[in-house]
């Protein structure tokens, strides 16, 4: 008897310490969520003409920007904000305070026809403005006379060369939220503005390490990202670019996506006579890297045209189960192909 009630005490005493537990990490959560001392993320959230307090706190809560849909509605009714939020589309950070989340919502909304827009990794300049035309966010000759001719206040821009297509490569890929309103310069420039914020002193350091400039790099990267299988190659294609940008014997990247960029079509099987396209981007006619780059490339494709893989290959194929077979010489590169 005694043995069983010794039993139960220590389940008592177990359930005890879970809840007292349960309730301290609940409330620490609440904790941050209130004072916003967590990492988050930008949200959109919407305000209808007629939403109460009650149903804006409970869209916050089911977005993740509020742990207790009950405590942000007492405080925005004790904060005497609650009955002043607008209506409207309104971008809201997780990690924001309760404070600031009210303040946002009393503030002025963002314009109409906002939209999230993501530039996936390895877009062309042409891509990216036919993806914002279709947007309704710009009008493509005006885009294209800021790309050439537009003022932007970073200092790699000064050190390019002259080319068409001038910010090719440099509208970085990712995904922003903008406005018909933005107007062609400032939708370049967020994207411009983002590309400084990747390529940073780390990047840039690393850069001069290898004796590259800028566009060299972003130059390099763009066609690691046309060619690379995603994660699983991308440093191993670097090397055999690098590989051969130093080789006297195989000085050609033959890089089938420079001369894809030439013909605006991304055929799988290029021609004879498409290589033999007389243009600076031809990489089977002309050493080294191309006059600049093909596409815009994402950060681990920068990464891996700072940080090659350290091999001796100089050849590289898909195969037919979709995967890049590399070699070292020509005769193990011309088994792969027959393979």
């Amino acid at each position: 008897m005694a043995t069983q009630k010794k039993k139960k005490g220590k389940a008592v005493k177990l359930i005890s310490v879970v809840v007292v537990v349960f309730l301290v990490i609940a409330a620490a959560n609440v904790f941050a969520d209130f004072f916003g001392l967590k990492d988050g993320n930008d949200v959109k959230i919407v305000v209808n003409q007629g939403d109460t307090a009650d149903m804006i706190s409970e869209k916050l809560k089911k977005e993740g920007i509020v742990s207790s849909k009950l405590l942000f509605k007492a405080f925005s009714r004790m904060s005497g904000t609650g009955s002043d939020f607008k209506t409207g589309s309104f971008l809201i950070n997780s990690g924001d305070s309760y404070a600031q989340i009210c303040q946002k919502l009393i503030t002025v909304p963002l314009p109409e026809g906002t939209i999230w827009v993501t530039i996936p990794e390895g877009f062309e300049l042409r891509q990216i403005a036919d993806k914002l035309e279709s947007e309704g966010l710009i009008n493509r000759k005006k885009f294209y006379e800021e790309i050439e001719n537009g003022k932007f206040e970073y200092s790699f821009i000064d050190e390019l060369p002259k080319r068409e297509n001038r910010l090719e490569g440099y509208l970085f890929p990712d995904t922003y939220l903008l406005s018909p309103t933005d107007g062609e310069h400032a939708i370049i420039n967020a994207m411009l503005k983002r590309f400084v914020e990747v390529f940073n002193e780390k990047y840039q350091k690393r850069a001069k390490e290898m004796d590259m400039t800028t566009d060299e790099v972003i130059t390099l990267a763009s066609i690691i990202e046309r060619e690379a299988l995603g994660d699983s190659d991308r440093t191993l294609v670097s090397s055999v670019f690098h590989n051969r940008l130093k080789s006297n014997d195989m000085p050609y990247l033959q890089s089938c996506a420079t001369v894809q960029y030439i013909l605006k079509e991304r055929k799988k099987v290029l021609s004879v006579s498409d290589t033999k396209i007389n243009s600076p981007y031809n990489t089977y006619i002309n050493k080294g890297l191309p006059l600049g780059p093909i596409a815009s490339p994402g950060e681990k494709a920068i990464s891996a045209a700072l940080y090659p893989e350290k091999s001796d290959y100089l050849f590289f194929v898909l195969d037919s189960s979709g995967n890049h077979r590399f070699a070292k010489t020509h005769e193990e590169h011309l088994l792969n192909q027959k393979k």
